[in-house]
C-alpha cells in the first residue's frame, strides 16, 4: 500500500492489542516486529522474559473490546493475587486482586493471532529504526527488512510498541510532550528465571500456589524487589528487581561486588523452596534480563502522527513493576484512538489528545502517586520497612495505597507508636508527606489536560513533585 491507515511498530502485548483493537474497526493495519510470525512478541534472545502476571480485570478489559477470549493454557495459572513481604517475612502487604500467572509465549501468540484475525497485515524480521518526519509529524518508519535493506513505509498513525528502549520515542523531533530519555534511576534492572521444583513445599512465606509473592528486602534486592510466581506444572517464576544506585551504595556499604546474576543465585539459594529444580527452558524462554522502567508514564503519549504505548511510554507500575496490564489496556485505547483520527481525517496532536485523556483516565492517574510511594520505599532500610510496616500503616491503608487511592492515616494511634527513636520518626514523618503528596499527584491528574494548550503548566506540576519527592527521601537501602 502507499499508505496504511495505522502502523504498529513491536507486536508484544501493547502492540499485538494495538493492531487488533484497530483492525476490528475496520483499518488497514500494518503490524511490524524484529521477530517472524512464530516467534511474534520475542522481547530479547532469552525469550518473552517478563515476570508473567496481570490481574484478571485486565484480561476482562480485552476480552471485552475484542469481543474474543483468552484459552487457559494461554492464561496458565490462576491466583488469587499478589502479596508483598516485609524484610522479616512477618507482615503481608496485597497488590492487585485475582489475576493469572500466564504461559507468556502462548499469550504473546494468542494476541497476534486476534491481530491477524481481524485482517491485520504482518511484517516479520524487520528492525524499525526511527520515524518518516515531514513538516513535524510523524508519517510512518523506516528500517531494515529481512534482506538487510533500508525500507521506508507510510501510514496516517504510527503506534508505538518498541518498548523501553524505543528508537521511535528518541528520534522524535524535540518537543514538550514526549520524554525522549528515561532517567536511569528510574530503570529497574531485572532478571528472571522459571524453574521446575519438587511437589510438597507448603511455607507461604516463600512459595504460595495461590498467590504471586513479593519480597521486600534491601539487602537481597537493593532497591527493589525478588519475587516468587507460581505458574502450572510445578514451575516457578522467580526474579529480582533491583535499583543501579542502590546497588552501588548496598555493595560499597559491605565491600561486595554482586551484580544483578549473582543477587539472583543468593536469592534462590536463601529460598528453602530451591533445595531441588531445573531450569524449565521451553521455547527458550527460561532465562533472562531486562530493564523495566518504575516511573510513572510519561506524562504525554501523542505527537502529531504519532501514539506512544506500553514500555514505549514507561506505563509500567512504578510500585509493582508490573507492565502486562497497562500495556493491555493502552493497547486497546491506542487501537481506537488511532482509528478515531483516521475517520475523521485529524492525526494532529490535538486529534490525537484524547489517547491521553481516556488512558489517564482507565489507568494512569495514580501512576505518579505511586511512583512517590516507591520512592518512600527505596529510602527505607530494611528495619525501616519492617518497623514502618508493623507500625506505622493498617492492613487496610496499605490496600488502599497500593491501589493508588490515599487514605486518611490515623496519625493519633500511630505517633503513640514512635518508640524506637531518630529514625523511626524520620521514617514515619516521610510516610506522612508521601501520602500527601500521593493525594496532590492524585488530584492533579484528575484534572488531565482536555487540550495540548493546558500541558505545560500540568507537566511542570508533576515534574516539579516528583523531583521534590527524590531530594527529600534520596536511596538509601543500608
Amino acid at each position: 500500500m502507499d499508505e496504511y491507515d495505522v502502523i504498529v511498530a513491536g507486536a508484544g502485548v501493547s502492540g499485538a492489542t494495538a493492531a487488533a483493537m484497530a483492525g476490528k474497526l475496520g483499518k488497514n493495519v500494518l503490524l511490524i516486529d524484529r521477530n517472524s510470525a512464530q516467534e511474534p512478541g520475542r522481547k530479547t534472545v532469552w525469550g518473552w522474559v517478563c515476570g508473567d502476571a496481570v490481574a484478571k480485570s485486565h484480561i476482562t478489559f480485552v476480552e471485552k473490546n475484542l469481543g474474543e477470549t483468552f484459552s487457559n493454557q494461554a492464561l496458565g495459572l490462576k491466583v488469587d493475587g499478589v502479596v508483598a513481604l516485609s524484610p522479616d517475612l512477618s507482615y503481608k502487604l496485597p497488590f492487585d486482586g485475582e489475576g493469572y500467572s500466564l504461559e507468556r509465549p502462548l499469550f504473546g501468540k494468542a494476541l497476534f493471532d486476534m491481530a491477524m484475525k481481524n485482517g491485520v497485515e504482518f511484517k516479520g524480521k524487520f528492525s524499525v529504526e526511527g520515524p518518516i518526519i515531514e513538516d513535524n509529524k510523524v508519517k510512518g518508519v523506516f528500517g531494515k527488512n529481512e534482506e538487510g535493506k533500508e525500507e521506508r513505509i507510510r501510514g496516517k498513525v504510527t503506534i508505538d510498541a518498541l518498548g523501553i528502549a524505543s528508537l521511535l520515542r528518541r528520534k522524535l523531533p524535540e518537543n514538550p510532550y514526549i520524554d525522549k530519555e528515561i532517567d536511569y534511576e528510574d530503570l529497574e534492572l531485572t532478571g528472571r528465571f522459571i524453574y521446575k521444583t519438587e511437589d510438597g513445599f507448603d511455607d507461604t512465606r516463600y512459595y504460595d500456589k495461590k498467590n504471586a509473592l513479593i519480597h521486600l528486602n534491601q539487602q537481597m534486592a537493593p532497591g527493589g524487589y525478588g519475587w516468587v510466581f507460581p505458574k502450572k506444572d510445578g514451575r516457578v517464576n522467580v526474579g529480582l528487581g533491583v535499583q543501579h544506585r542502590s546497588l552501588e551504595i548496598r555493595n560499597k556499604k559491605f565491600s561486595e561486588s554482586d551484580n544483578l546474576k549473582s543477587l539472583i543465585e543468593k536469592y534462590v539459594k536463601w529460598n528453602p523452596l530451591f533445595k531441588q529444580y531445573q531450569l524449565d527452558n521451553s521455547s527458550r524462554n527460561g532465562e533472562g534480563y531486562w530493564s523495566v522502567s518504575v516511573r510513572r508514564q510519561m506524562e504525554g503519549m501523542v505527537y502529531p502522527g504519532y501514539i506512544g504505548v506500553g514500555d514505549s511510554m514507561a506505563s509500567a507500575n512504578p510500585l509493582s513493576a508490573g507492565g502486562i496490564g497497562p500495556a493491555l489496556i493502552g493497547g486497546i485505547l491506542a487501537g481506537k484512538a488511532a482509528s478515531v483520527a483516521v475517520e475523521s481525517s485529524d492525526t494532529s496532536l490535538e486529534g490525537l489528545w484524547n489517547f491521553n485523556v481516556d488512558y489517564v483516565k482507565q489507568y494512569g492517574k495514580s501512576m505518579a502517586g505511586l511512583e512517590v510511594f516507591r520512592i518512600f520505599l527505596q529510602s527505607m532500610n530494611n528495619q525501616d520497612i519492617d518497623y514502618g510496616m508493623r507500625s506505622f500503616i493498617t492492613y487496610e491503608e496499605a490496600v488502599e495505597i497500593t491501589y493508588g487511592r490515599i487514605p486518611e492515616l490515623s496519625l493519633t494511634s500511630k505517633v503513640a507508636k514512635l518508640v524506637r527513636g531518630v529514625g523511626a520518626l524520620r521514617t514515619f514523618k516521610d510516610l506522612v508527606w508521601t501520602t500527601q503528596k500521593m493525594k496532590e499527584l492524585n488530584s492533579i491528574y484528575a484534572d488531565y489536560p482536555k487540550s495540548p494548550k493546558d500541558f505545560p503548566q500540568f507537566k511542570q506540576k508533576v515534574v516539579s513533585i516528583i523531583n521534590e519527592a527524590k531530594a527529600r527521601m534520596p536511596s538509601s537501602p543500608v
